[in-house]
């Protein structure tokens, strides 16, 4: 079984995230895609962080493809950085194929991610295209260090057949919808 593990704090999720699910879904040829819906991310503010009852119910709205499949398993693992989780998935899971999901204007900062050369030798990744992304991604430290391990565009559809460190940059529709930028339109405006 080939399942990519997106994982965010989906805060709020919309339909940029699930633009990136199905073209990852249908570009990888995944069996299911787990949105692991985190607790907390450290790289960014707690304040401005929905619950995560609230997150996951937003979520479960969204969702109308029975491949893809909500989780919160982080939160049992502890506060644990995505290093740690992807270890734990593939202990727990060693007969599964997996592939690591995230967008391009994550890539920018990868680098800053705790351990982040162990995520990128554990599951192969693929790399989404977003907005103001896609030119920029050539230049992020990931994809210097790795740049041996990239698997070109067409070959997508065997990546999560692919011994990490693998990782390629799928092209196709952009959304410019972001979190921030949702969040941004609710918040109170001075008076």
């Amino acid at each position: 079984m080939a399942v990519g593990l997106f994982g965010g704090s989906f805060n709020p999720p919309h339909a940029g995230h699930l633009l990136v699910a199905e073209i990852a879904l249908r570009r990888l040829g995944l069996d299911q895609l787990w949105w692991m819906v985190t607790p907390g991310n450290p790289l960014k503010s707690r304040s401005e962080l929905a619950s995560l009852g609230d997150r996951l119910a937003m979520c479960e709205q969204l969702i109308h493809d029975p491949r893809i499949k909500i989780t919160a398993f982080e939160k049992a693992l502890g506060g644990a950085y995505t290093a740690d989780t992807l270890a734990h998935v593939k202990a727990r899971n060693p007969h599964i194929h997996f592939v690591w999901i995230m967008g391009a204007d994550s890539l920018q900062t990868f680098h800053l991610w705790q351990k982040w050369r162990e995520i990128a030798t554990t599951f192969p990744i693929a790399v989404i295209d977003r907005p103001g992304a896609t030119l920029s991604f050539l230049s992020s430290k990931m994809a210097r260090t790795f740049d041996y391990a990239r698997v070109d565009e067409d070959d997508v559809g065997t990546l999560w057949k692919q011994k990490a460190p693998a990782w390629t940059f799928i092209h196709g529709p952009r959304s410019t919808l972001s979190s921030t930028a949702i969040r941004a339109t609710k918040a109170p405006q001075p008076e």
